[in-house]
């Protein structure tokens, strides 16, 4: 890595956690990271009675929860950011500066990337209050935590990427990414087991990263008696990591090419052109 880059990458850094930190003084963010995630933990709060083969649904829930948060804040965060980036023109900015993309895209990801472990947390620190179960987990689970969601973020933020490459507009890019999303939350055992889909249902959801979140989550945080929820009565940590390296090596050889490709259709015009657009959607 030469000089430049790495200079531009380290502003990047310094950047994006600056970029955080004003998220945290601006009401709107707050409230609606809070109102998410709060809905969230309203569902461990109803699930606590209810039970899936002997385990607490609440307690199957909540790591699921945590996973499906991985992929979210990694596809739909990175993809919003970026689409709201090329119609306000920050884009464009950036890259009229030397290396000034490779700067931008450091600091979006690690905007998304703070921003999706701040979720997190909103949701774990009264989840483990609401969940009995889940704070004996051991310092062996939760590095494996630490490690799923490193993989996670590693397997969704490129694809964000992608898709706010692609994207014309922020609500396009919305619409691109929460109805697909929630199309596969559905099918994939976050809110209750997986099993209990049709066999056919149950492939589609092995294919996309969600399903493997969840389930490394649950691998990492709940006892070895709720393996009998699983398909084959396994974590199968393996295939996780495999689905999940997978996904991390096909993101990583398009995005940068997709970006690339979009940075150069990039002009003023075309901004000014998009700025028209959301004029016209306030009428």
């Amino acid at each position: 890595m030469s000089s430049a880059v790495a200079a531009a990458s380290r502003l990047g850094l310094v950047r994006g956690l600056l970029e955080f930190k004003q998220t945290l003084s601006t009401p709107g963010e707050l409230m609606w990271t809070f109102m998410i995630n709060g809905a969230y933990v309203l569902v461990l709060f109803f699930q606590r009675g209810h039970t899936v083969d002997g385990s607490s649904l609440a307690l199957l829930t909540l790591p699921s929860i945590l996973g499906m948060s991985v992929a979210f804040g990694g596809v739909q965060g990175a993809t919003s950011i970026l689409a709201t980036h090329r119609e306000d023109g920050t884009l464009l900015r950036a890259k009229a500066i030397p290396n000034g993309m490779i700067g931008y895209l450091v600091a979006q990801l690690v905007v998304a990337s703070v921003t999706t472990v701040f979720g997190i947390v909103v949701v774990l620190v009264p989840g483990l209050l609401l969940v009995g179960g889940i704070a004996s987990a051991g310092l062996a689970g939760w590095l494996a935590l630490a490690g799923v969601l490193a993989l996670g973020l590693l397997a969704t933020l490129p694809w964000g990427v992608i898709l706010g490459s692609l994207a014309k507009s922020a609500p396009a890019a919305f619409g691109t990414t929460f109805l697909p999303m929630s199309g596969i939350v559905a099918i994939s055992g976050i809110f209750y087991p997986i099993t209990a889909l049709p066999g056919w249902v149950q492939g589609i959801a092995q294919v996309f990263p969600v399903y493997w979140l969840g389930l490394g989550m649950r691998g990492a945080l709940l006892p070895d008696s709720a393996v009998a929820a699983e398909i084959g009565e396994s974590w199968r940590q393996l295939q996780m990591i495999g689905v999940l390296s997978v996904w991390i090596v096909v993101g990583l050889l398009i995005a940068p090419s997709v970006l690339r490709r979009m940075a150069r259709h990039e002009s003023g015009s075309a901004m000014e052109a998009r700025r028209e657009r959301v004029l016209h959607r306030g009428y």
